[in-house]
């Protein structure tokens, strides 16, 4: 049976002072001041018209995504952060995080997204090399990301992540260690650690730089695994490292085939009530988004096929190393796990799957070849 899972809240901000040329997420460079009032009374318009849609649930974790939030005021997160308790039911201890780029924040700015209600923050660091923060277009030095550590200290936010990337222009073996230790030396709780990818849309995509050929990718990332490893880190999804008791609960529910509300500038968002799944998503641009609200046009929505539900569930939850519990499964897609049970076989006979305690879990070459692995349970012609 088909029964409502944890609830987030994403919100986007879509403004960026420069477009990184690797970047494909929805951001746009603004000049001058932001719109911030305008913005955030669309976001909270936006709010109260999804959330009619699951009255009674309870919002467990909420992400500030972009874009970059931390361009928004203290104060703006703050009004925010006021209008969202006002609107929906706020789990007392809910994960509430806000991504930051340590090039766009001010002294002072962390305590006072503190005091709004933000308990987490993911910092974009990227890397801690000068020459590959210019070939990525970062407006950020390496000296203002332990600044911003200690800022986030003096906040009294113990709870951040830092974004890491490897194998990236003109990177060695050694400096892509360089980057790690000098990330683990700022001892974060949480630690994304992704390849960089050559993404449709983007100006490395048109322009391609020079990367370290895959054998030195795959040595940067056996080394660099290694060395988290030893520091104590744990690896529980592809891309994600964490201390004990610091996983993200925002991507967990995420990968977890969970339920959230997407607002803002091109938000998505996915909920189920009445034995559907549906798919939201928000206009792109900032002027079609304050213009769908002044209008009052809801989101566009997509009802996901039955047929369908099983790839969108392993797509997410095939990215987590201890991987998926049947009931899980049967929960969240309403279906019976024989439906899967051909791709199951297939997967586990080429080495890409085993079974779990409770379900199964993508083996190290499942983790390694992850896009064979989820395209198994594509639905069939």
């Amino acid at each position: 049976m088909l029964t409502e899972p944890s609830l987030g809240l994403y919100v986007h901000v879509p403004w960026c002072v420069r477009k990184c040329p690797y970047c494909d997420f929805n951001s746009h460079v603004h000049k001058g001041e932001l719109p911030e009032d305008r913005y955030v009374d669309a976001l909270l318009i936006d709010l109260e018209r999804q959330a009619a849609h699951v009255p009674g649930r309870v919002i467990e974790t909420v992400f500030l995504g972009g874009g970059t939030p931390s361009l928004l005021a203290a104060q703006s997160i703050a009004r925010l952060f006021t209008g969202i308790r006002e609107r929906v039911d706020l789990a007392p201890d809910a994960e509430i995080s806000l991504e930051a780029n340590p090039g766009t924040v001010e002294r002072g700015r962390f305590a006072g997204y503190r005091e709004a209600g933000v308990n987490r923050l993911s910092l974009g660091a990227q890397s801690f090399g000068a020459r590959q923060l210019s070939l990525l277009g970062r407006i950020h030095s390496a000296d203002d990301v332990p600044a911003a550590v200690t800022e986030i200290h003096e906040a009294g936010l113990s709870n951040f992540n830092l974004d890491l990337m490897y194998a990236l222009p003109e990177q060695s073996l050694d400096d892509a260690m360089r980057d790690v230790t000098a990330a683990m030396a700022l001892r974060p709780p949480h630690l994304s650690h992704y390849q960089l990818t050559l993404e449709p849309g983007t100006v490395f995509h048109t322009r391609p730089p020079v990367l370290p050929d895959e054998d030195l990718a795959d040595a940067i990332e056996a080394t660099t695994h290694s060395a988290l490893i030893a520091a104590g880190y744990r690896r529980y999804e592809v891309s994600a490292w964490a201390q004990p008791s610091a996983e993200c609960r925002h991507n967990l529910n995420y990968w977890r085939y969970g339920d959230y509300l997407g607002i803002g500038a091109g938000a998505h968002g996915k909920r189920t009530s009445g034995g559907q799944i549906v798919r939201t998503e928000r206009p792109k641009g900032p002027k079609e988004y304050f213009a769908a609200i002044e209008a009052d046009r809801p989101p566009s929505e997509r009802e996901i096929p039955v047929a369908e539900r099983p790839f969108e569930f392993f797509l997410n939850a095939l990215r987590l190393v201890d991987g998926i519990e049947i009931d899980t499964f049967e929960s969240t897609t309403g279906l019976p796990v024989q439906v899967v049970e051909d791709a199951l076989g297939v997967a586990a006979e080429r080495g890409l799957l085993e079974p779990s305690a409770s379900g199964w879990r993508p083996t190290p070459m499942g983790l390694r070849f992850l896009n064979d692995l989820q395209s198994l349970f594509l639905p069939r012609a």
